[in-house]
């Protein structure tokens, strides 16, 4: 990662995650799918995840849970942790396994908002919030988790979008990149 990189960066993942907070309580939630609306939060924060690491992803899951328990007026600190752990997550299976294949961010995007939604019910319920708990809640879950595994992909190429231009570069694909587009192998040299 170079210096000039960094501030860049952190600066559109800090308006993207603004934008997106904002985006997702004026408008998203106004909109209902199927009975639900779509959660844009762990999408965004699995995306970032995914692009930039695992604390990046943990720092922009806080920062946006954070932002929404204030702008909503909820418990504090519970949409900060689940988003810490989505982030975190994400960003984890980048820094292990290096995913490139086109459904990882459908799957991420999935198990994100899996996570998020069935975490904050059940925080909620350890914290005797009073709601009820029936077959609806579930209802509601496998359908929020079905609605975000649809709009993954494109959130995930918009988020990608955003933050091209401040990505680190990684050596192990410039490598690879430089071999495949008619670079000297190390062997030819002499």
């Amino acid at each position: 990662m170079t210096a000039g990189s960094t501030p860049k960066l952190a600066l559109r993942i800090a308006l993207l995650a603004l934008v997106a907070a904002l985006l997702e309580i004026v408008a998203v939630s106004q909109i209902s799918v199927f009975g639900v609306s779509a959660d844009l939060t762990p999408l965004v924060v699995a995306s970032v995840g995914l692009l930039t690491g695992s604390i990046s992803g943990a720092a922009v899951g806080f920062g946006m849970g954070l932002f929404l328990d204030l702008a909503l007026v909820q418990t504090l600190g519970v949409n900060s942790l689940i988003y810490t752990v989505v982030g975190y997550g994400a960003g984890r299976l980048r820094e292990l396994r290096d995913p490139q294949g086109a459904l990882v961010p459908i799957a991420t995007g999935a198990a994100a908002t899996a996570v998020a939604t069935i975490g904050y019910s059940i925080i909620q319920f350890l914290l005797g919030v009073d709601a009820p708990v029936s077959l609806l809640l579930v209802r509601d879950i496998i359908t929020t988790i079905l609605v975000n595994t649809i709009i993954a992909a494109p959130l995930f190429a918009i988020v990608r979008r955003i933050l091209v231009g401040a990505l680190p570069d990684d050596p192990a694909r410039r490598r690879r990149r430089a071999y495949t587009t008619g670079g000297l192998s190390p062997l030819s040299r002499a």
